[in-house]
C-alpha cells in the first residue's frame, strides 16, 4: 500500500479550515479514483500541546502510480484546485509513504 500524506501548517483562520475541509474538500477527495481509505484531523504533540503541524491527511492507495493517477484525474484536479479555498495563509507538506503494513 502507498500513502499520500498532507501535513498543513496553521492557517490564518483555523475554524474556516476545519469547516471547509470537512464539508467541502473531503467530498471532493472521496471521489478520487483508487482511494482505498483515508484519515484526517487536527494534529497535536503527544502531550496535547500545539504540534509542528495543524492538520494531517493520510490517504491510502495501491501504489504511487495510483496516487499520481488519482491526482491527475478530473476528481483529483478538483480536489487540488480547492486547497486555496481553505488553506489560506498556511503551508502544506505533501509526502508519499511506501507503506509496509503488518
Amino acid at each position: 500500500m502507498s500513502k499520500l500524506i498532507v501535513m498543513y501548517k496553521t492557517p490564518a483562520d483555523p475554524a474556516h479550515f476545519d469547516r471547509h475541509f470537512r464539508e467541502v474538500h473531503m467530498p471532493l477527495v472521496e471521489k478520487m479514483p483508487g482511494l482505498r481509505g483515508c484519515s484526517f484531523g487536527p494534529a497535536t504533540s503527544l502531550d496535547g500541546s500545539e504540534g509542528a503541524f495543524f492538520w494531517v491527511f493520510v490517504g491510502t492507495f495501491d501504489s504511487l502510480d495510483a496516487i499520481n493517477a488519482a491526482l491527475g484525474s478530473p476528481e483529483g484536479q478538483a480536489a487540488v484546485a480547492d486547497i486555496p479555498n481553505y488553506n489560506t495563509g498556511g503551508d502544506a507538506t505533501i509526502l508519499h509513504l511506501d507503506s509496509t503494513e503488518g
